[in-house]
Parts: C-alpha cells; structure tokens; sequence
C-alpha cells in the first residue's frame, strides 16, 4: 500500500485547466461547467459562508487529504456528523475509462465522517478556493456545503467547506455491491493513476492522523489481497 509516487494531479495543472480539458476530451457526453458557471458556483458557496475571520476551514476526507493542490495553513483532526464517506462517485476518466469506470470518494449524508480540517488563509482566499473549484467542481458531482466541525473530543469548532454527494449529482453510484466496489477500486485505472491508488494513499492519509476508518480499512485490506493473488 505505497504512496511513495508523486500526484500526477497538480496545482500547475489545474491553473491551466488541464483537468478540465482532460474531461471534455475524454468524455464529451459528459457537460464540463463554463468559468463563469463555475465561478457563479464559488461565489454563490461564499455567500453563505456561516463565519468570517482570518480564513476558512475546508473538510478533508478524500484525496485532499494527501494531495490538497491549494496553499493550507493550520490542519487538525476533525470530524463531522450528519455525513459519511463513501465510494460511490463513479469516474471514466482519470481513476477509471468508458470500458472501466473508477470510484472516487463522496460525503453521503447520514452516520458521521472522521477526516482533516485545513485552514485557508483569508489572504487570497477566493484565488485558493478558485483552485479547489477547477478540480472538485469541474462538472456537476458536488454539492458544495457548510458542515459544523468537531475535534476528537466532540466539540465543536467552526464551519467547514465540504464537497458533499447525493443522488441528483453527476457520477453518482450509491448502490454498487461491495463485490463490484472491490473490483473496480482492483481494475479500474486511468490519465491520473487507479481507483487502487486513491484508495491507498487515503487509508495512508488517515492512518497517518491516528484514524482507522472501518470502510476504508475493509476496503484496502479487500483490493490488496485482490491485488496480490493477481501478482
């Protein structure tokens, strides 16, 4: 379960919108948000914003976790309740193909998530969340919301942005066997890596904050034996 290879997804990349470029070349039935949808999206997200200060809190739970792509300031462990994660963002591109769609992790309302609050300074704010939007808001696969965040003892903190996932989003496959979670997280790779990888160093992100989720424990522990027997 090594993470030892550097993200193929960079701030650099996502600056120049190559990720956006990425998707539309390869899935051009799927619909890649305008810049201006997109910053309407941002703009309308920051409206809302519950606290004002000296920054804001971001929810890390997946891939943010080990490869954030924006500039973070203080990171703590945190949890948030009503949400939890799960693989149940389907992908045909980057971590999957057309022929072998890849998993990406959602927040999925109920039950409650373990994960990492990181600080995004309130000097160039809306430049750094600017980034986070050209990767987790390049198509319609997230519903960008407040959540209240906790420490590990319970209590609450603040507010945090966090990319939660519902039925309505694009991409989204919330009712796969654990036997088909298991093969495609096995099999499915694509421009950015595999669905094997983004499980791996997410288990390695959360084990390294002390955080043994059952889901990603079960899973890692599944796609590894997977992964051997096929040598």
């Amino acid at each position: 379960m090594s993470d030892a290879a550097p993200p193929r997804l960079t701030r650099e990349m996502l600056l120049q919108g190559g990720l956006g470029e990425l998707i539309a070349r390869a899935t051009p039935d799927v619909r890649v948000l305008t810049d201006a949808e997109r910053h309407a999206s941002l703009m309308a997200t920051l409206a809302e914003r519950p606290e004002h200060g000296d920054g804001v809190w971001l929810f890390a739970y997946g891939s943010l976790l080990w490869n954030p792509t924006i500039h973070v300031g203080a990171r703590r462990v945190a949890e948030v309740h009503g949400w939890h994660r799960a693989f149940c963002l389907g992908t045909k591109v980057g971590r999957g193909t057309h022929d072998n769609p890849g998993l990406l992790l959602g927040l999925r309302a109920g039950g409650q998530c373990a994960g990492q609050a990181l600080r995004v300074a309130e000097d160039g704010l809306e430049h750094e969340l600017d980034v986070l939007w050209r990767r987790e808001m390049v198509t319609a696969g997230y519903v960008p919301r407040w959540l209240e965040v906790r420490d590990r003892a319970g209590a609450p903190f603040g507010h945090a942005l966090a990319f939660t996932i519902g039925e309505d989003c694009h991409g989204y496959e919330g009712d796969l066997t654990e036997a088909e979670v298991v093969r495609r997280l096995a099999t499915a790779a694509g421009e950015l890596g595999s669905s094997a990888e983004y499980l791996f160093r997410t288990w390695h992100g959360l084990r390294g904050l002390g955080i043994e989720d059952p889901l990603v424990e079960r899973l890692s522990a599944l796609v590894h034996a997977v992964l051997t027997e096929a040598g």
